[in-house]
């Protein structure tokens, strides 16, 4: 019989607990490589629609299906063994009405062994959130500036710059906490708003181009890598793999033109 200790994932529960007390680690990943590295470091990975702009080329995440989230999160599980794995529901999927986004959630759970969703929007999605909750489907909310609603707000804007709108976005965060929500993301929001926020509610928030008031954070792995041409202002890169990658390549190319690839060790006798 092993003696050896088995590895458990951090639980919902263990999230919702750390309101209040040692920040949480997030970070993106879409496939199992990147997954397995950052599983050694995160409490919870999010396998995020964001990975139709990052990996499908798609300009906004608006285009991503269903099929596609539970093909990406099934890989993500497969290479973890720590962290919660919450994937998002895809723009569509939950927006008709409770009883289609439990039926897409529950797919979601089944297929990909993640152990919970996330959705975009406050007010408006508290009687989802109640509904899936109430069934076993723990979700993350979403507020402030969501992606998928991107071409009603008429790009990605920062959202709190006017004071007068912030009672509007303290609203949303309360809706969503006590429909159930076990955790909630503040994205592109001023700081001193979703400073207030973190206070208000009694769940972890999570920020991204927020405050370092909240619960946790959260970044796109590509973004902090350094892996894309272009990043927004609240990501710190902290890898430079863009230029790394592009001189391997090119190293490769002129070695194989050259023909000193393959070389003698690389070859079988």
């Amino acid at each position: 019989m092993s003696s050896q200790t088995p590895i458990r994932r951090t639980t919902v529960p263990q999230i919702t607990a750390r309101k209040g007390a040692e920040p949480i680690v997030s970070l993106t990943s879409y496939h199992a490589h990147t997954a397995a590295i950052v599983d050694k470091y995160a409490d919870f990975i999010l396998v995020g629609d964001s990975l139709g702009m990052v990996m499908h080329g798609m300009e906004s995440t608006v285009g991503v299906p269903l099929d596609l989230m539970i093909m990406h999160g099934k890989a993500v599980v497969r290479g973890t063994q720590k962290a919660l794995v919450v994937v998002d529901m895809p723009f569509g999927t939950y927006e008709e009405s409770p009883a289609v986004a439990f039926r897409n959630a529950a797919r979601i759970m089944k297929e990909t062994g993640c152990g919970a969703v996330k959705l975009e929007g406050g007010a408006r999605m508290a009687e989802t959130i109640r509904f899936l909750t109430e069934r076993g489907i723990p979700v993350m909310a979403h507020i402030g500036l969501t992606p998928q609603s991107s071409h009603v707000m008429g790009g990605f804007k920062t959202q709190g710059r006017d004071e007068d709108s912030w009672p509007a976005h303290e609203a949303d965060a309360t809706a969503v906490t006590e429909a159930g929500a076990f955790a909630l993301v503040l994205e592109g929001m001023v700081e001193p708003l979703a400073a207030k926020i973190t206070k208000q509610v009694e769940i972890p928030t999570i920020g991204i181009g927020a405050s370092a008031e909240c619960d946790g954070q959260i970044l796109v792995l590509e973004d902090m890598l350094g892996l894309n041409a272009w990043t927004p202002k609240f990501v710190k890169q902290y890898g430079d793999l863009g230029p790394a990658i592009d001189r391997a390549v090119s190293d490769y190319a002129e070695d194989v033109k050259s023909r000193t690839f393959p070389g003698p060790e690389h070859t079988y006798k």
